[in-house]
């Protein structure tokens, strides 16, 4: 089965601030995070280093054969990087670019990402929510970058903040530019209430659900998470099969299980089809993001086995 990766992050080095507060790569695998230590990423990642080498080993492994790497403001913008990863790696990876939302001008940034090749934007809209106050996704200048969007086929990749807080933003997005396509992440965030709302946006022909970080939505139940296979299913019921994608939300997720534990429950299960299996971990992805020419990994056996 061809398998896709909807939802990863990449980065050399945390070394930036969100809503005022730190974060900063320590050792270990740990990062100050807002000013608390956490385990942002597995210990042997000693050096905190997320590298786009140590990524492909893990999909080589999990026989995964692309991933989309998307970007967060906590790990600072890494739109240098991201390019850079796509030219050395043109057949594993679709990477997003991000802009500063939080200054004027960042539609003329966007411009500029597109016009260096990236073919998706990602706004983190859950981190517009600040203590100073809330940005809006339906002012002036982002409705000018979704029509640019829309005009160049660009992706607009987006985390929503809980349940429906967000959704009338989209909808008013999705009807002023109803050809925009839109990738809508972490899967509504399930277990919070009113994330069936953002799994209905995808009613609309150009918006699908990507999973990433649907194993940290539901790490208190653990593997074989059957909470997030009934919420997938329940999401199959809302949307269709043809509209959900699978993404691990790599790296941070593998803190807690290995990267192929974070699409094994969807195989394992009996709640769902081969079909629904197959769109879902890879198909719906391919087409989404243009993929072409994908290989699987070849299998290796474990030492162990």
């Amino acid at each position: 089965m061809k398998i896709i990766d909807a939802h990863s992050h990449l980065w050399l080095k945390q070394d930036t601030e969100w809503n005022g507060k730190p974060i900063k790569t320590l050792k270990n695998g740990r990062s100050n995070f807002l000013g608390e230590e956490v385990q942002m990423v597995p210990p042997f990642m000693i050096d905190g280093v997320n590298s786009a080498e140590v990524f492909i080993s893990n999909m080589d492994y999990a026989q995964v054969s692309a991933a989309v790497v998307t970007q967060e403001f906590i790990d600072g913008i890494q739109n240098d990087y991201l390019a850079g990863v796509e030219r050395r790696y043109p057949h594993r990876f679709f990477v997003c670019g991000m802009c500063n939302y939080f200054a004027p001008g960042f539609c003329d940034e966007a411009e500029r990402l597109i016009a260096n090749g990236f073919k998706a934007i990602k706004i983190p809209a859950h981190r517009l929510l600040l203590d100073s106050g809330r940005i809006m996704m339906n002012t002036p200048e982002m409705m000018r970058m979704f029509g640019i969007m829309q005009e160049k086929g660009i992706i607009l990749s987006v985390d929503l903040a809980d349940g429906d807080m967000q959704v009338g933003e989209m909808k008013e997005i999705i009807q002023e530019y109803p050809d925009l396509k839109i990738a809508v992440g972490h899967f509504g965030m399930v277990t919070t209430k009113g994330w069936q709302e953002q799994i209905k946006l995808a009613r609309n022909k150009n918006v699908m659900i990507e999973s990433g970080g649907i194993t940290w939505l539901f790490n208190s139940e653990f593997y074989p998470f059957r909470g997030a296979v009934r919420a997938i299913k329940e999401s199959i019921g809302l949307v269709g099969a043809d509209k959900l994608m699978w993404g691990s939300d790599y790296p941070r997720t593998i803190t807690a299980i290995t990267y192929k534990m974070s699409y094994d429950f969807v195989l394992k299960t009996g709640e769902l089809t081969d079909d629904e299996k197959a769109a879902f971990l890879g198909l719906n992805a391919e087409k989404f993001y243009g993929f072409e020419g994908l290989e699987i990994p070849r299998y290796v056996k474990n030492m162990s086995e």
